[in-house]
């Protein structure tokens, strides 16, 4: 049955391609395949990213789904994947390197019976760290959850008449104990950005995606850079919660360029302005954007475990803050920026697994 749903699948997905591009079933296949035998491509992927319609100069770059796994087994090792995917032990990581984030107020897990500043196990203690740091309002996160899943903005805490009662940023009221389930949760600030960056959309705090890598050598480069906007009431950026606004980022000038708004794959559109609140995106250069990218750089230099990263960025007007790092990003940005990093990610690969050689 699995199998049949999936050929089901493709058959429509092949459909809709031809429908869309006007090109037949067979010349469809034929540039699949011949993708599929260059650069390691599903036919999913060849679907989501429209490769029907993409440039010569994309199709080339794509770093598509098969390849980025053969190449972080050596630039990501599996033993370090605990340092992105636990947000907890991120924190822990990224505060002893000494690379600006959050503040993390506590982390919850019912299974501890450590009572401490920051490590609570079940309400009173979790209690106890909040009314003690005098919390007013945080963002609570699973501590292994991705693209804005289970993200909640709190942006008022009662602790009136014994109790402690949450307010989210939609109005909704909690009590604490409902939180307290038996997933691991941590409760963090909330980040103030730029107003530049409130501007593009008051309700989210939104992000810049670094790519960075790690040379042999020590010195790190960035290889992609692009904006991701939340819609209008929306407290996340991702384009996984009903959809965002993308824009790539010049390197070397900080231009916003490329904005597109992503509905889902095989919906989205150019534009200039967010398409809610009329802010203008193309043309506008991201404030100190030089001095983002030397922090970027040093936070790079700070993981060598991680020799790929990529970084959530929110802009504050203390510097760049990081919201949450990815070993083992996406490839969805490639759509963003108009480009594939294949290139850039294989010559890294190829300059550890060198190296990996001559230490044997």
């Amino acid at each position: 049955m699995k199998h049949y749903d999936t050929i089901k699948r493709t058959i429509i997905r092949l459909k809709e391609i031809k429908l869309e591009s006007g090109k037949g079933f067979i010349e469809i296949i034929k540039d699949f395949y011949k993708l599929r035998h260059n650069i390691r491509i599903s036919f999913y992927e060849y679907y989501k990213f429209e490769f029907e319609k993409q440039t010569e100069a994309f199709r080339d770059t794509f770093l598509s789904s098969g390849n980025k796994y053969h190449y972080l087994e050596i630039l990501n090792p599996r033993k370090y994947y605990i340092l992105a995917r636990n947000k907890y032990i991120t924190h822990l990581f990224l505060e002893n390197a000494g690379i600006d984030k959050a503040e993390l107020y506590c982390y919850y897990d019912r299974i501890s019976r450590t009572d401490n500043k920051r490590i609570g196990y079940d309400y009173e203690s979790v209690l106890k760290i909040l009314k003690n740091k005098k919390v007013n309002a945080c963002m609570i996160k699973s501590t292994e959850s991705s693209h804005g899943e289970g993200v909640l903005l709190i942006t008022s805490i009662d602790y009136t008449n014994g109790g402690c009662y949450l307010k989210s940023y939609k109005g909704e009221v909690f009590e604490l104990s409902q939180l307290l389930k038996k997933d691991p949760l941590i409760f963090e600030s909330v980040i103030e950005q730029t107003a530049q960056f409130r501007q593009f959309n008051a309700s989210s705090v939104n992000t810049v995606r670094f790519i960075t890598m790690l040379s042999t050598s020590g010195e790190a480069e960035i290889i992609t850079a692009f904006v991701k906007i939340g819609k209008q009431g929306s407290c996340v950026d991702n384009a996984g919660n009903g959809g965002n606004i993308d824009a790539a980022i010049n390197i070397p000038t900080g231009e916003i360029c490329f904005a597109l708004q992503f509905d889902g794959w095989r919906k989205t559109k150019p534009i200039s302005h967010h398409p809610e609140n009329g802010t203008q995106l193309n043309g506008i250069v991201v404030e100190n954007w030089e001095t983002i990218k030397n922090q970027i750089i040093r936070f790079q230099q700070a993981m060598p475990f991680l020799r790929a990263i990529g970084w959530d960025i929110a802009v504050t007007d203390q510097g760049p803050v990081v919201v949450e790092i990815n070993d083992f990003w996406d490839e969805t940005g490639q759509l963003f920026v108009q480009k594939g990093w294949k290139p850039e990610i294989e010559r890294c690969y190829q300059e550890w697994k060198k190296y990996g050689i001559m230490l044997k």
